[in-house]
């Protein structure tokens, strides 16, 4: 499977845009009034956490390279390195990119265990706990009971994350033996025009494979 994250930022900029900005686009305009207004001492400090915020999205590109480089292990590492330091959205991130990493690989227990945390979080943003969401049932698929993974994806159809929700539904629905749902929720992805193009193409290979 290509990369989720991947395909999880394509998500979110043809899906999450408009929804964001009439989310959270008040509190946008209300910061940009308060630095009309700040004191030559809260312009300081505002450049400050401007650094400080471009020095955490460094750390995190540059754990993502170590990932890339096939060197899960530091990556990991590095990720939650970021996390225990950061409580903002790059740790958060960086907390769900270590336990997807580790459901994927060696400690599947461990890291399902700390999505399904973070999914249950109050605390956190729903949209993150989405995402951990999504990610546990994709990681716990091929483990958990089929009509288990279908119900939790079920709240997320009308997500941020509802194209990778499908393609987990479709991977239950194959491993619980019901072919024609699965075709039916793979012809869906393949035909929407919405989908990012990697969802769209893999549904399509995976739909010509289940009608021969």
């Amino acid at each position: 499977m290509a990369d989720i994250f991947q395909e999880i930022d394509e998500d979110l900029r043809r899906d999450r845009m408009a929804k964001l900005w009439a989310r959270y686009g008040k509190y946008i305009i209300g910061l940009a009034v308060l630095i009309v207004v700040a004191t030559a001492a809260g312009v300081a400090y505002q450049n400050w956490r401007q650094q400080q915020y471009q020095a955490l999205g460094l750390k995190y590109a540059e754990t993502s390279f170590q990932l890339r480089d096939g060197d899960t292990a530091k990556a990991v590492n590095g990720f939650e390195a970021l996390a225990a330091t950061d409580k903002g959205s790059y740790g958060l991130l960086a907390r769900i990119q270590a336990a997807a990493l580790k459901a994927k690989g060696t400690d599947k227990d461990g890291g399902l265990a700390a999505l399904n945390a973070i999914a249950a979080d109050g605390g956190v943003d729903q949209v993150y706990r989405d995402l951990a969401t999504v990610l546990a049932g994709l990681y716990s698929v091929d483990q958990a009971k089929p009509e288990d993974v279908i119900t939790r994806m079920k709240p997320l159809a009308e997500g941020p994350w509802h194209y990778t929700a499908l393609e987990v539904t479709a991977l239950a629905q194959l491993k619980a033996g019901d072919k024609a749902a699965a075709l039916k929720t793979y012809q869906g992805l393949a035909d929407d025009l919405g989908a990012p193009e990697s969802v769209r193409a893999r549904a399509t290979e995976i739909v010509n494979g289940l009608k021969n």
